[in-house]
């Protein structure tokens, strides 16, 4: 009897190329076989609107769109302390230049963008852009801010850029919970077995890898976009943690604060229906 064949939608970043190479390569088991797609997050964040695949990866702020369609998994997020987006610039700006300043951004519907609005300390025009265009632009003058994900943060410095807000840091010390900065979301079309399935074999696959960190380690490379070991090194301690295991009640709890952010942002009301894959009964999962 054949597996089933679903749609799997990551990005190329060293922390998803990780979780995922040993589900990709059939290194760990799983009940599906994967149709691989890599796409910069914001694409996928788009995709996800129209339910273009079975499993994607998504900022948390797009989330808050698409949970009529798709349902969060437990595993596989990128979630932790110590890990946000940065907003950089070229040279010393005051507080009231930063507030007017043109601010290159990784795409609107990311969670970066967010939290930029959530602090009510920057309202200049944001232009969109793929995340690794967004240093060049600040570089070049075409924006006095950037912000900055990925290995953004480990290069920046040696790029002449300082450091504006750690917007990660704003996060925690305003809110006092982990940031939730991307998730995996699956198709609740597929069924609530089948979700879990899925949830399973994305565990079992970050497991393989802890256990086996050479095996993947030519694959993630291949995918990292001008990176050095230690950077790449510094990109997956960063970003893949124990969260990455099983979200488990801190870090869901954290995932709907921001869910419940990003719908008051954008006007948009969540859905009925509940949030995290296996977790039907528990109290609070359904946050409209």
């Amino acid at each position: 009897m054949s597996l089933p064949s679903y749609s799997l939608a990551i990005s190329p970043c060293p922390n998803d190329t990780y979780i995922f190479e040993a589900l990709l390569h059939g290194r760990s088991p799983a009940s599906f076989e994967p149709q691989p797609y890599m796409a910069d997050v914001e694409a996928l964040n788009e995709a996800a609107r129209e339910g273009r695949f079975v499993i994607t990866k998504l900022s948390l702020a797009a989330a808050a769109h698409v949970l009529d369609k798709y349902v969060l998994l437990n595993a596989g997020a990128a979630l932790g302390r110590n890990c946000g987006p940065l907003v950089v610039s070229r040279g010393a700006l005051t507080a009231e230049e930063c507030r007017s300043a043109r601010i290159a951004l990784p795409g609107r519907m990311t969670t970066a963008n967010l939290l930029l609005s959530l602090t009510g300390l920057f309202a200049g025009p944001r232009d969109d852009m793929i995340f690794h265009q967004v240093m060049p632009a600040v570089e070049e003058g075409r924006a006095a801010l950037g912000v900055i994900i990925h290995e953004g943060r480990f290069t920046y410095a040696e790029r002449g850029l300082s450091l504006v807000l750690d917007l990660g840091q704003w996060w925690e010390e305003t809110v006092r919970m982990p940031l939730p900065l991307g998730v995996i979301a699956v198709r609740r079309d597929i069924g609530a077995k089948a979700v879990l399935q899925v949830e399973e074999a994305v565990r079992r696959s970050l497991l393989y890898a802890r256990a086996h960190p050479e095996a993947g380690r030519a694959f993630i490379r291949a995918h990292a976009r001008e990176m050095d070991e230690g950077v790449m090194a510094s990109h997956i301690a960063t970003f893949v943690n124990d969260f990455s295991l099983e979200l488990g009640e801190e870090g869901r709890q954290a995932v709907k604060v921001l869910l419940r952010a990003a719908a008051k942002e954008s006007g948009r009301r969540l859905p009925p229906l509940p949030v995290f894959a296996g977790k039907k009964s528990r109290q609070g999962d359904i946050l409209a």
